[in-house]
């Protein structure tokens, strides 16, 4: 009896463990159907929608010929105010446009190109960094770093008119006539629709080693968009369809180049005071060129 008892009690046992295992397995069978496609989906979607893309691969692409360089000479140099941490850059019916950044230090203002003087500014709330602007349809658009906000002034009295949505960072800004173009410091550049900052559409900017990141300042010339790249001493050459590199200027010793007395040890590469702000003028077809902090302004040509 004691014998048939521990039999039947190993027996009952054994249906026990073959009961749970069998379950574990349905459940294991369950979740893999439905569960990984759904995490998979989702990775999947994370990585296809991120828009901090650090970009700039180390392995080039052999199928995709490498951006030709670009030549340019210097046909003036300007004095630069050096207490602006330049943002954004435009050229405007003959007057020039600055954003400076950082926090307490953020502004919006007009200057003299011959004298870097200001002849007209506001200034933005503490916590707020400024970054890129544009000028469309008589208003001025300014981004902001990291708080989500675009300021739209009035273009002849710096008055703010709204303050407007953007879901991502702010960096770089331009427009081609109808929608404002606004780099984030990934590889994208938003086409946005400057009535309610709804995004149109979104190219991805590659190179011969993929795609390239920190993207910053933009300008549009004769429908190719230029662009600083952070804490590089490039400008590139774009495809504002394709997002294609065209083309690099290397600018490796511009200031040096500028005839104007500074201090080599603030704009090293320990800094943040580098190259950035492109402005297009039209009319001499010349590009005006600086940076963080710079105490001149460059007047360049293309070859």
């Amino acid at each position: 009896m004691w014998r048939l008892k521990k039999r039947q009690k190993a027996f009952s046992s054994y249906h026990f463990f073959s009961d749970y295992l069998f379950t574990f397995a349905a459940i294991m069978i369950k979740m893999y159907k439905y569960v990984f496609p759904a995490i998979l989906i989702l990775t999947l979607a994370a990585c296809g929608n991120n828009d901090q893309n650090a970009g700039n691969e180390t392995v080039e692409d052999n199928n995709n010929p490498a951006p030709p360089a670009i030549a340019y000479n210097i046909v003036k140099v300007y004095p630069h105010d050096t207490s602006s941490y330049t943002e954004g850059l435009v050229w405007y019916n003959n007057e020039m446009y600055e954003s400076a950044g950082n926090y307490k230090e953020s502004r919006l203002f007009k200057n003299d190109l011959a004298t870097g003087k200001t002849t007209k500014s506001v200034k933005l709330p503490d916590d707020f960094f400024g970054e890129g602007i544009a000028i469309l349809n008589n208003k001025i658009y300014q981004l902001t770093y990291r708080e989500n906000k675009v300021l739209v002034y009035d273009l002849k009295t710096f008055q703010k008119i709204k303050e407007m949505q953007w879901p991502h960072e702010g960096w770089g800004m331009t427009t081609d006539g109808t929608h404002l173009l606004i780099s984030t410091g990934s590889s994208n550049i938003y086409f946005v629709n400057p009535d309610d900052f709804k995004i149109v559409k979104m190219i991805g900017v590659t190179d011969n080693y993929g795609p390239v990141g920190s993207i910053n300042e933009l300008e549009l010339v004769n429908n190719v968009l230029y662009a600083n790249i952070w804490q590089t001493q490039y400008i590139y050459k774009i495809d504002p369809e394709s997002g294609r590199v065209l083309g690099k200027m290397d600018l490796t010793g511009l200031l040096a180049k500028s005839g104007i007395a500074y201090n080599p040890a603030l704009y090293d590469n320990t800094t943040d005071n580098v190259l950035n702000g492109i402005a297009y003028d039209s009319v001499k077809n010349s590009l005006y060129i600086t940076g963080k902090k710079w105490p001149a302004t460059f007047e360049v040509k293309l070859n």
